[in-house]
């Protein structure tokens, strides 16, 4: 009798797990709707926010620029974007293994490796390995990030590498491929000069000058870049814990159905139990 009641609050505890982890995929899966929305429509901006920095690479005045300097990596600072809560399946573990294998890298360079951390799972992370200077912790900005929480990351960003305290500047994010996929990704953040693969050369007028143009627009573009990291590694974020969440459901489904099946078996047991003993009273008493 006891097995039963044992099995019967094991039920009950799986159910009411289940109906937590329900909630939770039916909350992801209308936050994905949103973020992924807002990733797919600001993609064209990227994209020619991308190809702008490609034909600007191709000026003359971009050698002199800071944002455009080209020089030997000493330091690189990656900005990594993870979630501040974990339940999302592999994905703060996908981008910090990347983030791992790219520290190893650089030290086997010997690169010094410098790392802005957006979410907490990633600055947790970063905290415990030693050798890594973690130059600034932000926690995950939301599901609606505005232009003033991305603010303070990209002014770091651009003065460590306008001082020359770091060489290179590197993104690692999710990209948003679909709801079941979703693939961690760098990004070459700065410096800001692209290998253009317009062989063509082209012949701008700016005003009121070149190096006015330049100044004023390069952080914006690199903002753009920034941006849509963000809004690809929400979307990601959301889908993969839908899909985590759909999975403990399942799960706790057939959970819940070998439970039953135990219990029934163990009820049945122990009424045949029950029976046999009457039935062995009823024959002595006949004797």
């Amino acid at each position: 009798m006891a097995n039963t009641i044992v099995l019967k609050r094991r039920i009950g505890s799986v159910k009411n797990t289940k109906q937590i982890t329900k909630a939770m995929e039916l909350v992801s899966a209308s936050k994905m709707r949103r973020a992924q929305e807002r990733a797919l429509k600001s993609r064209p901006y990227q994209n020619l926010a991308y190809e702008l920095l490609a034909k600007f690479s191709l000026l003359k005045e971009v050698e002199t620029h800071p944002l455009f300097e080209k020089r030997k990596v000493k330091t690189k600072l990656y900005i990594l974007i993870s979630s501040n809560s974990t339940l999302a399946g592999a994905y703060n573990s996908n981008v910090i293994k990347m983030f791992n294998n790219a520290a190893l890298d650089d030290a086997k360079k010997g690169i010094k490796t410098s790392v802005i951390a957006i979410g907490n799972q990633g600055a947790q992370h970063i905290r415990r390995v030693k050798g890594l200077n973690l130059v600034a912790v932000y926690p995950a900005f939301g599901d609606h990030p505005t232009e003033k929480d991305i603010k303070p990351v990209l002014n770091s960003i651009l003065d460590s590498y306008r001082s020359k305290e770091v060489d290179k500047v590197e993104i690692i994010y999710t990209l948003y491929k679909s709801n079941l996929v979703q693939t961690a990704s760098t990004l070459e953040l700065l410096p800001a000069n692209i290998e253009s693969t317009d062989t063509k050369t082209t012949y701008s007028n700016f005003e009121p000058s070149t190096e006015v143009v330049l100044d004023n627009v390069t952080a914006r573009l690199i903002e753009v870049q920034l941006w849509q990291s963000l809004l690809e590694s929400l979307a990601s974020e959301h889908s993969m814990r839908m899909l985590a969440m759909k999975n403990a459901t399942d799960n706790a489904s057939d959970i819940i159905d070998d439970l039953t099946l135990e219990f029934n078996t163990a009820r049945q047991a122990s009424i045949t139990q029950e029976l046999a003993e009457i039935t062995g009273g009823a024959e002595a008493l006949k004797d």
